[in-house]
């Protein structure tokens, strides 16, 4: 049975007031969201945090959920504050040489720029390529591949399961940033298998910045040593009245990465949008978000607008001939219509809690 779209739109106050076709930027947190945020700090003022033990056990219930979205075990979920921070553990992580080579797509997230180019100082070569020029550019130098799963500003989605498994048999390191995917269009961790997937959940898990996580294969589990190393390092930790010391013992799953304490407020608002996920289930979102993002690039279209050739996005981006982006998508706030401009292309992304008259009244607000 198909889920009640309509019902689902009302867990977003947002919406009553505002178009938002902005997901790509930021998501709504549903009240489910803050209320188990408001459950939290209420708890907290209940036992006076002597309970906080069990902020661990409730997150470990996450992470268990994040594997049943993602089809992954839950030993390979780490939560980290963004996804620069995994992309940070990759550049520290790995034994650089003078010539090793990165290879990133062209119009990248600057994360995928800018933290391979500061490897330079390292003698390490990047190279920001087409797609299609990606496999043929593979060669023994490769060490690493840093890729968006959706484009922030083109909405382009790479093919990245054949991609994914030839380098692992190369032995080239597959770092995908699924931030701008995860949440909307299903992504089987099993099946297209990088070394390391990492996520910013403001976008489109629809959760507080701040929140966030990462999937990290075995076989990187294996030969990539922590960057935060503290209290929580040493796997026997939750043992407090008797913390180790001396050299951490590091446990085998990815928490091993995460450390220090961990920002369980918005991990409880995440919790709460990953339950919605699964109750509308993966299948359901894609379907939904994609049917939506088809009629806004029809609309635009009808309009005269030019958007990019990427159907199989939630992002749609699209030149308008004869206006200026950033204006229109200024004008279109003044109507409390939300989307984006970027590289002087207007924005447009939806998610599941929109609906056909969000999509009328972009299309009517363009036309004033």
């Amino acid at each position: 049975m198909s889920p009640d779209w309509e019902s689902v739109r009302r867990e977003f106050p947002s919406l009553a007031e505002w178009t938002f076709l902005n997901t790509a930027t930021f998501g709504q947190i549903p009240r489910r969201g803050v209320e188990a945020i408001t459950r939290h700090f209420a708890h907290r003022d209940a036992t006076a945090c002597s309970e906080f033990l069990t902020w661990f056990d409730d997150h470990d219930r996450l992470r268990v959920k994040l594997a049943l979205l993602f089809d992954c075990t839950a030993e390979d979920v780490a939560f980290i504050p963004n996804a620069a921070t995994a992309l940070a553990l990759l550049a520290a992580g790995l034994d650089w040489k003078p010539g090793d080579e990165i290879i990133t797509l062209e119009n990248e997230f600057p994360n995928q720029i800018y933290a391979p180019a500061h490897l330079g100082r390292l003698g390490v070569i990047v190279h920001e390529l087409p797609f299609e020029r990606v496999f043929d550019h593979l060669n023994p130098r490769t060490r690493l591949l840093a890729f968006s799963t959706v484009n922030y500003s083109t909405g382009f989605r790479a093919p990245l399961d054949e991609l994914c498994q030839e380098c692992a048999q190369r032995g080239i390191v597959t770092f995908l940033d699924g931030t701008q995917s995860a949440g909307a269009l299903r992504f089987r961790f099993s099946q297209t298998a990088p070394d390391l997937f990492a996520v910013n959940a403001y976008k489109w898990m629809l959760a507080p910045n701040g929140a966030g996580f990462m999937l990290v294969h075995p076989r990187l589990r294996e030969r990539l040593p922590p960057l935060t190393v503290g209290w929580r390092s040493h796997h026997d930790w939750r043992n407090v009245d008797h913390l180790h010391h001396g050299a951490p013992e590091f446990k085998s799953s990815a928490e091993k990465y995460e450390g220090g304490m961990l920002p369980s407020s918005a991990l409880y608002a995440l919790e709460a949008s990953v339950d919605l996920m699964l109750e509308l289930t993966p299948e359901a979102i894609d379907a939904r978000v994609l049917a939506l993002a088809a009629g806004a690039r029809r609309r635009l279209e009808d309009l005269g607008a030019e958007p990019l050739p990427y159907t199989d996005s939630p992002v749609i981006a699209a030149t308008l001939p004869g206006r200026d982006a950033s204006a229109v998508a200024r004008a279109l706030k003044q109507h409390n219509v939300l989307v984006s401009a970027r590289h002087n292309r207007l924005r447009v992304s939806t998610h599941f809690y929109n609906n056909e008259a969000d999509l009328d009244r972009l299309a009517a607000t363009l036309t004033l």
